[in-house]
């Protein structure tokens, strides 16, 4: 476990990794104070906005990260949609619950004795929750039951996954097909997606469905696709017989192309792909069942260990992966003593954490990632988070590097600016909160949220995936974030 003051002091980094300690708090060559005719000419919070014009309600907070005095606030007690800034939140809450060392084991288990080859038992394939677990990893647990000579099984595949409660989905809300969607189990299998493929073969198409990784492609059984003669909806689903069974419009294929769709049993696409790789390792595994957890006893026969939680959250961070937030926030309301029955309980679990870990006194998530729309933190909670957790701490550590860029988007190299944050995007919300060290390096925790909620909630159905003036709303958010940031950036580099 994190300490609480080795936690809000920030010294995760500085003291366990000094390869990534946070860089010089001045910079190696020195800036000029802002002129006063500099400051002057740094337009106002309230035109920036103003000529941004996005509609809806924008909110921010910017404070001194070392000493938590707010600079300059807008709205600071009006609760909006964090979207997946929430990540943020959840990295914190699973290093202080879990700590950065923490690692997923995905283990194979025999329950019986093995003698010359053949196990006189069950085979049990054992998951913790491995965000990041895929068939290379899986067929790594096969060649090692070959490695260690295993020929024959008398028993059942017994697969456990009951390391975390099932989900069916993250946000019920989404549409059926988007693969950032996904269940969530104890076993989890290339973030619980099947890769969905389509080539035109003179007047039809050939279509496959895969558990891909980098090095394999084995086919899938357990989700099936169909082609439909019609123009919409592009996709439906339905689950027949235990498995996912997909349509997709005709009138949409055009010449070929692919994408990945969710996967809502993915401990019974686990079992589907193991079998196939382990049949081409000489193990044959023809009846599966589905457990909670293996007997106490079983013995270790092979085990897939991932990286270490800090290396995980780092990628979460960058690639803003919805499952691997959802896992480690489970895992980190387990730590804390509670199965949740609900992703929405976990939830409920780290604002409690969050108000008295890190000051909040109104947020209020209903997930781990921030797909759902219907959280809610005001920005001065989420920026005095992170005035509590340190401009030099873990958490900073973990955040993307934005790059400052000029009035037409362009990134400008060498600039002076560091801003490491989160960003988040659903339709017509777009936030950023994180970290800025400016020219002269002082340290700024900002957060700021923009949303048109009324807008976002008149989509229908068929909008929800590319909603009309979705893309330019996102476009105008995320300019204003950085002129808001570099406005702060040169009014409080003092």
């Amino acid at each position: 476990m994190v300490t609480r003051r080795g936690f809000l002091a920030g010294a995760l980094v500085s003291a366990a990794t000094p390869g990534l300690a946070a860089a010089p708090g001045v910079s190696l060559r020195p800036f000029p104070r802002p002129s006063a005719l500099a400051l002057r000419t740094v337009p106002s919070a309230a035109d920036l906005i103003d000529a941004a014009s996005i509609g809806g309600r924008v909110g921010f907070a910017v404070a001194d990260a070392a000493t938590g005095q707010m600079l300059e606030t807008l709205h600071p007690l009006f609760p909006l949609p964090p979207a997946s800034v929430t990540k943020a939140i959840t990295c914190a809450y699973g290093l202080d619950r879990l700590g950065p060392g923490f690692r997923f084991r995905t283990q194979v288990l025999a329950d019986g004795p093995v003698l010359d080859g053949r196990l006189d038992g069950d085979l049990w394939l054992v998951g913790a929750g491995d965000p990041l677990f895929d068939t290379d990893a899986l067929a790594g647990l096969a060649q090692g039951l070959r490695d260690i000579g295993l020929r024959e099984v008398t028993g059942r595949l017994m697969v456990a996954d009951g390391a975390l409660p099932h989900f069916f989905e993250i946000d019920p809300s989404q549409p059926d097909h988007v693969g950032y969607n996904p269940a969530i189990s104890g076993l989890n299998l290339n973030f619980n997606r099947v890769h969905f493929e389509w080539t035109r073969e003179a007047n039809d198409y050939a279509v496959t469905m895969d558990a891909r990784s980098e090095t394999r492609r084995p086919p899938v059984r357990m989700a099936q696709m169909q082609i439909a003669e019609r123009a919409v909806p592009v996709y439906t689903y339905d689950q027949v017989d235990g498995r996912d069974q997909w349509t997709v419009a005709r009138g949409a294929l055009g010449n070929g192309g692919a994408r990945w769709l969710p996967v809502r049993r993915p401990e019974a696409y686990l079992a589907e792909v193991f079998q196939n790789l382990s049949r081409s390792f000489g193990l044959r595994l023809d009846s599966v069942e589905f457990a909670e957890r293996a007997p106490d006893g079983a013995v270790l026969l092979a085990e897939h260990v991932s990286e270490p939680l800090d290396d995980i959250l780092r990628g979460m961070m960058r690639w803003s992966t919805n499952l691997t937030a959802e896992v480690v926030g489970l895992h980190a309301t387990q730590a804390g003593g509670v199965r949740p029955v609900t992703l929405a309980a976990s939830a409920d679990e780290m604002s409690a954490w969050m108000a008295a870990r890190l000051g909040a006194r109104q947020a209020d998530f209903v997930d781990h990632s921030g797909l759902g729309d219907q959280s809610r933190i005001r920005p001065q909670d989420m920026t005095h988070a992170l005035v509590t957790a340190g401009p030099n701490g873990q958490l900073r550590d973990l955040m993307k590097l934005i790059p400052v860029t000029d009035a037409e988007g362009a990134t400008l190299p060498g600039h002076p600016v560091e801003i490491r944050a989160k960003t988040g995007t659903l339709n017509f919300v777009s936030t950023l909160a994180g970290y800025i060290r400016t020219a002269r390096g002082r340290d700024l925790a900002f957060s700021v949220f923009c949303a048109d909620v009324p807008r976002r909630a008149a989509l229908t159905e068929a909008e929800r995936e590319r909603p009309p003036g979705g893309r330019a709303y996102a476009r105008a958010a995320r300019r204003l974030h950085q002129q808001l940031a570099q406005r702060w950036a040169t009014l409080y580099d003092v």
